[in-house]
């Protein structure tokens, strides 16, 4: 019965995945390259810890991540707006598959200002490949597709994650960080052969919108004035990035509670981060069951935000690994339901020439407040103002809190915009 149930529970993404061939080909390309990604990461945690024992540097790999996104999304989201997704996608990701490549040449602690930059050259080219991807996938399925589609992404980036992360621990135990940056580079160009072989339409820009925003300035601006002036808009892009407010600087804290408190160094951030993936993936599809009204959804966000906090209290109380696991599952579950529903609801609400801005400016608000939750959480820890526990249960309630406002406020103007539909 379980068995008949599941498969019942699988159908409409297997069937999505059999009769979409495009969409097909697009997520091949994301599931290849994500686990490249997340196979690579703890490689890149090694060779940093390898060359430097500063836990500030540790952290300082992570910020110079997300602020090279957020430094190059404003222009990325116009570049995808004004030009051809699918080659600019096929493009970054053999620019990429250079820059991984290029972590091989980082053997001393003199070099490891070559991984910094490496590292900011692969973001900015993820900054324009990221919002081309999300942006491509409402052209490339149908109205009643959408949500599976994003379903099925997200619980894929999860389920990759936590085979990413956990094989990429083992991997670079035992094989080296040589190896895994070289299946990590292998991982991209795979990727642009299935995106060369999708078919992705796309809405271009009339030519008076060209001539209008010919000028990058322009473009960008003129994204930001339809984002900020359109509130049902604004919304689910701020969930993600009061998220991530704090998300940020958890996820941080775990490598340092691997290493410090647990004693378990790759390995046991591999097991972590693989409870990471398995919740966000889990997270989605439990929300969309319950809150199966996309009225609800604005709701549901603030709810998941105060429960990832709350599990992340217990992650802060405990030092026993197999309950940091547990709960650090739930809280990206709830963190995972939140995602895909503002993302969803991100995709509905904006016009196609938009849509890259749109998503280019959320990971711009998702990468500034991931930056500054990290930079905050590891100056603390080199200053020594808290311990790494205390510093995550203060996060956590804090998230808990931010979580609650949300509800209690946002939750009642989105009902508000809900009725003005209705009229």
């Amino acid at each position: 019965m379980l068995k008949v149930n599941t498969v019942k529970s699988l159908s409409p993404y297997l069937t999505l995945l059999r009769d979409n061939a495009n969409y097909r080909r697009l997520w091949l390309a994301q599931s290849v390259s994500n686990f490249g990604d997340w196979f690579g990461m703890l490689a890149l945690y090694a060779v940093i810890a390898r060359y430097s024992d500063s836990e500030f540097l540790i952290g300082l790999i992570i910020v110079v991540k997300m602020l090279s996104l957020a430094s190059f999304s404003p222009l990325a989201g116009y570049i995808t707006d004004r030009f051809n997704r699918r080659r600019l996608m096929i493009f970054c990701d053999v620019a990429r598959a250079l820059s991984i490549a290029g972590l091989l040449l980082v053997r001393s602690a003199e070099l490891l200002w070559l991984a910094y930059a490496l590292t900011a050259v692969q973001m900015m080219l993820s900054a324009v490949f990221e919002p081309a991807k999300t942006s491509s996938i409402p052209n490339v399925t149908s109205e009643s597709e959408l949500v599976n589609a994003n379903v099925l992404s997200t619980a894929t980036w999860s389920i990759i994650f936590t085979s990413g992360m956990a094989i990429g621990g083992f991997a670079t135990e035992w094989l080296g960080t040589d190896t895994v940056f070289v299946l990590d580079a292998f991982s991209y160009l795979i990727s642009a052969l299935f995106i060369y072989r999708a078919v992705i339409p796309q809405q271009t820009m009339s030519e008076e919108e060209k001539a209008n925003t010919r000028n990058p300035l322009t473009g960008i601006k003129e994204g930001l004035n339809y984002l900020t002036g359109n509130r049902h808009i604004l919304r689910p892009g701020i969930a993600k990035g009061v998220a991530s407010s704090f998300l940020g600087g958890l996820v941080y804290l775990l490598i340092i509670v691997s290493e410090d408190i647990l004693m378990m160094g790759s390995i046991g951030l591999g097991l972590l981060y693989a409870a990471r993936g398995i919740g966000t993936g889990i997270g989605p599809i439990i929300g969309r069951r319950v809150f199966k009204d996309e009225r609800d959804w604005v709701m549901l966000m603030g709810l998941s935000i105060g429960i990832a906090g709350a599990m992340y209290m217990v992650v802060g109380w405990t030092n026993t690994i197999w309950l940091m696991i547990l709960f650090v599952l739930f809280a990206h579950a709830a963190s995972g339901a939140n995602w895909v529903s503002s993302t969803v609801l991100l995709q509905k609400r904006t016009k196609d020439t938009f849509r890259g801005r749109i998503f280019s400016t959320e990971w711009l608000l998702f990468t500034l407040a991931n930056s500054l939750s990290v930079i905050v959480a590891s100056l603390i820890l080199e200053f020594e103002l808290v311990t790494v526990k205390q510093l995550i249960l203060i996060y956590g309630a804090l998230m808990g809190l931010a979580g609650l406002i949300w509800t209690l406020t946002i939750t009642r103007k989105e009902k508000i915009y809900q009725l003005t539909l209705t009229e």
